[in-house]
């Protein structure tokens, strides 16, 4: 394919990232131009994560929680996406409100953590996986020992999240997720890779009292039409951006709209 080395990998974030939004694509994942803010709550879930590569590498729960905390404090309020929090007074109030959020989603989790026999911690790998024009990258939160089958791997991820997912298991997107986690896991530790747990911590207190935690758990022996999706997929994104072609806004994207639009207006790719 006569361009496909514009990038050397998928991710899922990438993919993602392709499909809502290609000219915004191409300047993160061709360019490498990485200028654009992040939410509040993306930062927020970002500490969450931290916290929790700490805690499940033996640090104490209270020390992890400091660590993700500290992390919120040094970001810069450039690297923040404000949105109408324009005034100096508006902006503090946004980063006490995410410090808040931040506490009180980790005094959730770790009020009951869930409990696994873990094998490994923020696991990065590449892998080529047959049938893929290439190779297929991914961060595991957890990789741990499974429940339900002797032997093989289960692969965890945290969300931090404004409320639950109505879908559950069966959103798309979460399926798309697994399997990306699944080919690296299985390549880097050569076991079998049984299921993809979706840890979800909601941030804001249930006004039912109900658990704050939801866990959702897709299985990958009753997968068979996704990964047939996901190859197709795949080798489709790749036959695209493979091809001469011009990249294009959407104004509609609720993160990179407006941005989007700007590189456009300006022919800045």
């Amino acid at each position: 394919m006569k361009n496909a080395s514009l990038i050397s990998y998928w991710s899922y974030s990438s993919l993602m990232a392709f499909l809502r939004n290609p000219i915004i694509w191409y300047k993160h994942y061709v360019e490498q131009v990485r200028d654009t803010p992040s939410s509040p709550s993306a930062i927020v879930g970002r500490a969450g994560h931290l916290a929790l590569e700490h805690f499940y590498n033996g640090v104490e729960r209270d020390e992890a929680r400091a660590l993700g905390l500290l992390y919120i404090k040094n970001v810069a309020d450039f690297e923040i996406n404000f949105g109408k929090a324009t005034s100096t007074l508006a902006r503090k109030k946004k980063r006490e409100r995410m410090e808040r959020e931040y506490t009180q989603a980790m005094d959730f989790y770790f009020a009951r953590p869930p409990r696994h026999f873990v094998v490994g911690v923020e696991v990065a790998h590449t892998a080529t996986v047959e049938g893929l024009p290439l190779p297929v990258k991914a961060i595991s939160d957890l990789v741990v020992k499974s429940r339900v089958e002797k032997g093989a791997l289960d692969i965890v991820d945290h969300k931090f999240v404004d409320s639950f997912s109505s879908l559950k298991g069966q959103k798309t997107l979460f399926t798309i997720q697994a399997i990306f986690n699944y080919y690296t896991v299985r390549d880097l530790y050569k076991q079998p890779i049984r299921r993809f747990i979706v840890q979800e911590c909601k941030k804001r207190k249930n006004a039912d009292g109900k658990s704050q935690l939801r866990r959702y758990a897709i299985d990958f022996k009753e997968c068979e039409e996704e990964f047939a999706l996901f190859h197709r997929l795949i080798r489709d994104a790749t036959e695209e951006i493979s091809r001469p072609r011009r990249y294009l806004p959407n104004p509609s994207d609720m993160f990179d709209g407006e941005n989007s639009v700007d590189i456009y207006r300006l022919e800045l790719l």
